[in-house]
């Protein structure tokens, strides 16, 4: 980090500052999450009872995430641009936000899907402005222990959110009634981040890019692009809990009633692998990723060959490779990119994963109709072969710190 970049961010965080905003806006992404995975476990459903097709599904979930992560390119740009930190979080949140309620309104599956959209392309716009103000307190506090432990506070209510929208719809049956309940985490949230903008206004006050940039280089530097890779084939090997859990119930192996539990269950291991391994991070960098990769790899065996038992662990896994890819992918990011780029680095760098995510998520779906064992294969292969990639990023890693 050059000079200038510390003294500006001296002047908006110190250790204490730095870690109250991070606690701050973990609350802020606990309720956040609380609404809108609250309304992603039901959506599906949903969508079923008002007549879309099973094709329909799953081209509105893949639409939407694939939009979800490539629009956090443009949005990563216009911000490092425009230098519209805040102004951009607090649209993205009011969008997203503003659509999980509105699908109690809904009379029909395309309306719905729109809004099912809508709040993916929210959650795209404000994630990168968002992470570079993490960031920016994280250079105080650690960046592994900043980002782990808002996902820390993030999966908490990503935990809650299902379970919520589990016990509406035990209770009343009525799936409108249960997004309409989400409301009230959704205004907890817009309170809360506007509020965190009227204490911190000056978090999205970066100082200019130095004068010694390059004109057309983009600065990323090459250990970037090799996380890039590693992160790309890691994603692409990451099965979508809907094809996991689409298993569960085609096999008999859980009970339907159970999935939400079970994806909560996935949502808590996130949160402590997430907080876990951005303390390692900070101590000894990205190599931490190596034995973390390995650890959570077999998820795919455990939940596509196993029985019950093997299914709560492949679960849990996939729960905790999740939590560590969310923790350690913007923390990397940070030290591997100069701030004045950082949120376009984040909104480039989440767009390859999410694009490697949607098309790995395809090749997986489409080789579980002909073979599950090639599936596992596949998705066990591509997180292997991530190994090298990260490897050499934290080779160059190492040479630049």
């Amino acid at each position: 980090m050059s000079r200038s970049d510390r003294n500006a961010s001296a002047a908006a965080f110190d250790a204490r500052s730095g870690l109250a905003f991070v606690v701050a806006f973990g609350i802020v992404s606990l309720f956040a999450d609380m609404t809108y995975e609250g309304m992603r476990a039901i959506a599906g459903p949903y969508l079923a009872t008002l007549g879309a097709s099973g094709l329909a599904v799953g081209l509105v979930a893949g639409v939407a995430e694939l939009l979800g992560y490539t629009l956090r390119l443009a949005s990563g740009t216009w911000a490092d641009k425009s230098r519209w930190y805040w102004p951009i979080t607090l649209f993205g949140y009011t969008v997203q936000m503003g659509a999980v309620p509105l699908l109690a309104l809904t009379a029909s599956w395309p309306a719905a899907a729109a809004l099912i959209v809508t709040e993916r392309v929210g959650k795209a716009i404000r994630n990168p402005p968002r992470d570079v103000m993490l960031s920016r307190a994280g250079e105080h506090i650690g960046q592994g222990w900043a980002f782990g432990l808002h996902e820390l506070l993030d999966q908490t209510g990503a935990m809650a959110g299902p379970l919520i929208a589990a016990a509406v719809l035990a209770l009343h049956h009525d799936y409108r009634l249960a997004f309409a309940w989400l409301a009230v985490p959704a205004a907890t949230t817009l309170l809360l981040v506007y509020g965190l903008h009227r204490r911190y206004p000056k978090a999205g006050a970066l100082p200019p890019a130095p004068s010694s940039a390059a004109a057309g280089h983009d600065g990323l530097g090459r250990a970037f692009w090799w996380y890039c890779l590693g992160a790309a084939l890691v994603a692409f090997g990451f099965a979508d809990f809907a094809l996991v859990s689409y298993h569960f119930a085609r096999a008999a192996i859980v009970p339907a009633a159970w999935v939400p539990v079970f994806y909560a269950a996935a949502m808590g291991a996130a949160g402590l692998g997430s907080a876990g391994i951005g303390k390692l991070f900070d101590r000894r960098g990205l190599i931490v990723l190596l034995p973390a990769i390995l650890l959570t790899a077999p998820f795919a065996p455990l939940s596509f060959l196993g029985g019950p038992r093997l299914a709560v662990l492949g679960t849990l896994l996939w729960g905790l490779g999740l939590g560590v890819h969310e923790a350690t992918m913007s923390a990397a990011v940070a030290h591997l990119v100069p701030t004045h780029r950082r949120a376009r680095a984040y909104g480039l760098f989440t767009a390859v994963f999410g694009i490697a995510w949607f098309v790995g998520s395809a090749a997986l779906g489409a080789l579980y109709d002909r073979s599950i064992l090639a599936l596992v294969i596949v998705a066990l292969g591509a997180q292997l072969l991530a190994l090298p990639a990260i490897a050499l990023a934290g080779r160059g890693w190492r040479r630049s710190g």
